[in-house]
């Protein structure tokens, strides 16, 4: 509601962005973690992937059971919820004594991040100022990756040179969200809440007939993209630290934000390419990504690594905007909010399912080679995907 934000936009739309930044720093915080949890309570690679992908598991339930209620009961009541999920989330990893605690630790973490996503992104864009609109999607969007990425940086450098590594990043973190709580019960509400209230029912995946052909390419690159966000930041940790005898913590939160920021990037970049061209161009990018991905893999060389997750970033963020205004721009107004949470489903099946099946090759095959095989999977996914689109464009807007 405009007339309870009065000449106070700009203040509120930034800090909500904090907000949300801060939230999203605690889903990654266990990224450089993992190793330590694993020599403490001895568990394998296989579980370390189960571990990565309860947490997308929780973020899908959240989006498929309640990706519209902040439409309905508003913005802060659901972000502040999401809130005190993170909160509780970093306190089972605070008091964490074995895998169970794991388990709820990241399932919380995900219904956090699930809720926060739609609901976050909608907040800032509607405190932005008047006729800022395209700036604050794209604040939301860094405020989001940024956070991702900067929770293992955080968490990486406090469990590398600070002691008590496995609590230390998560009081810090309860420290943050104490912040964020704050700014979000301050901050103005942006919806008209009706009354008597709508009924609150789960929404499903909506795909409505007219979107299909863009959804279906959309929503492909969108599972490649994720699936090897989820390789940096289930994976990537125990690769450096085996093969490329890195053990410095901070460096493998370092890599992993290099992802992110690169992600971000390439976001940033789609403005230039048009929201169709975009699409094709991004799968093209993460394939190269992939293929140096790949080849750090065989060569065991850290610097092709990261130039590796420096393009495959970049491929990704271009492929994931274009994908997300593109479904926005084909979905019928009634039912544009469920459909674009249908591709963040997809997206999040990428991020946890091929993880698992690497987890599982790893034990076969060894970690190394599981790894080669992911990538020659999802090369073959996002090479499809910018093939289809070459012979078939999307339609301009």
């Amino acid at each position: 509601m405009a007339s309870d934000r009065g000449g106070t936009q700009r203040p509120w739309y930034a800090l909500a962005a904090l907000a949300f930044a801060i939230v999203m720093v605690g889903t990654t915080i266990p990224t450089p973690l993992y190793g330590l949890y694993r020599a403490e309570i001895g568990f394998s690679e296989f579980l370390v992937t189960v571990v990565f992908a309860v947490y997308a598991c929780g973020v899908i339930a959240a989006l498929l059971v309640a990706g519209d209620f902040s439409d309905v009961l508003g913005r802060r009541p659901v972000l502040l919820v999401g809130v005190g999920l993170s909160l509780l989330s970093a306190v089972c990893f605070v008091f964490e004594g074995g895998l169970p605690a794991l388990f709820v630790g990241r399932l919380l973490s995900g219904f956090a991040a699930g809720l926060f996503s739609g609901a976050a992104t909608a907040a800032v864009t509607e405190l932005a100022p008047p006729g800022q609109h395209g700036r604050a999607a794209l604040t939301a969007t860094a405020a989001n990756m940024g956070g991702l990425g900067c929770g293992p940086l955080i968490a990486g450098l406090l469990a590398q040179y600070e002691p008590h590594p496995l609590r230390l990043p998560y009081l810090v973190h309860l420290a943050l969200l104490v912040v964020a709580g704050g700014i979000i019960r301050a901050m103005p509400e942006t919806v008209a809440v009706k009354h008597p209230r709508p009924p609150l029912r789960p929404q499903g995946v909506v795909v409505p007939p007219g979107t299909r052909g863009v959804f279906v390419p959309a929503a492909l690159s969108a599972f490649a993209g994720f699936s090897v966000l989820g390789l940096f930041t289930a994976v990537s940790p125990t690769f450096v630290a085996v093969y490329l005898d890195v053990d410095d913590l901070a460096v493998s939160g370092l890599i992993v934000l290099t992802v992110f920021l690169s992600s971000l990037a390439g976001q940033m970049l789609m403005g230039r390419t048009g929201a169709v061209r975009a699409l094709p161009l991004g799968c093209a990018v993460l394939t190269v990504g992939l293929v140096l991905i790949g080849c750090s893999l065989l060569v065991e060389s850290l610097p092709v690594l990261v130039v590796g997750a420096v393009v495959s970033g970049l491929g990704q963020g271009l492929a994931f905007r274009s994908s997300v205004a593109n479904v926005s721009r084909v979905a019928p107004a009634e039912q544009r909010g469920a459909t674009i949470s249908g591709l963040f489903v997809v997206a999040y099946v990428g991020i946890s399912v091929p993880v698992v099946g690497i987890g599982a090759l790893a034990v076969a095959v060894g970690l190394r080679s599981a790894g080669v095989i992911f990538v020659a999977c999802v090369i073959v996914v996002a090479t499809t995907v910018a093939g289809y689109l070459v012979r078939h464009p999307m339609p301009a807007a």
